[in-house]
């Protein structure tokens, strides 16, 4: 069964670039998200959509990094004798390469927030940032899917935002993305492409 059109009103609506930023272009590139993340925050900006950019910043002496130790690495390796947790964190705090992309033109009027734990949410700015512009619909695109992105669709859904996650606009494996935009995110959310976005963005007031 096809999904449902919407109407997205773009009085209402923030785009969430989560994590997009210079240490990941390989990835980024590698996976062809880039070109449909600009598509879209082309369209955001045409139509007035604030956007939202994340990323990580932590302490170069790794005292904020989060303390629970997993099983694996996100490669899939365990860790143990041969492959220590890492206690430091991979980028400087404020370094070129925790930045985001150079092509997205972070500027005045769009949001810098930084964090310390995968969900966007968590400790962060960006509840009171949406709120205080009346924003209850967040487009989201980034990577990792399954870890960032994932977490801060959840939080998004337990603080009551209807969320649409963009298809073409997130970055992970192809068992991953799968998973999470196929099965899981559904139940969730909204699941679209980069052009029904732009298709759905309208003033609804008109």
């Amino acid at each position: 069964m096809d999904s449902l059109p919407l109407a997205i009103d773009v009085k209402s609506t923030g785009l969430l670039v989560f994590d997009l930023y210079e240490s990941a272009r390989e990835s980024i590139e590698s996976r062809g998200i880039l070109e449909p993340v600009l598509r879209l925050i082309a369209g955001c900006r045409a139509r007035d959509v604030p956007i939202f950019f994340t990323r990580p910043a932590h302490r170069a002496d790794g005292s904020d990094l989060a303390r629970t130790v997993p099983d694996m690495d996100r490669d899939h390796r365990y860790y143990g004798s041969d492959l220590q947790y890492p206690r430091l964190p991979h980028l400087e705090v404020d370094s070129p390469d925790s930045m985001p992309l150079r092509e997205f033109n972070l500027g005045p009027a769009d949001y810098d927030i930084t964090k310390h734990r995968w969900s966007a949410f968590h400790g962060t700015a960006l509840d009171l940032s949406l709120r205080s512009r009346r924003i209850d619909t967040i487009l989201v695109v980034g990577g990792t899917t399954h870890i960032g992105v994932a977490s801060s669709v959840y939080s998004a859904r337990d603080l009551d935002y209807q969320i649409v996650v963009v298809r073409d606009g997130c970055h992970g494996t192809p068992g991953e993305l799968s998973s999470l935009l196929d099965d899981i995110f559904p139940q969730i959310c909204h699941v679209r492409t980069v052009d029904q976005v732009l298709e759905s963005l309208r003033d609804v007031s008109l």
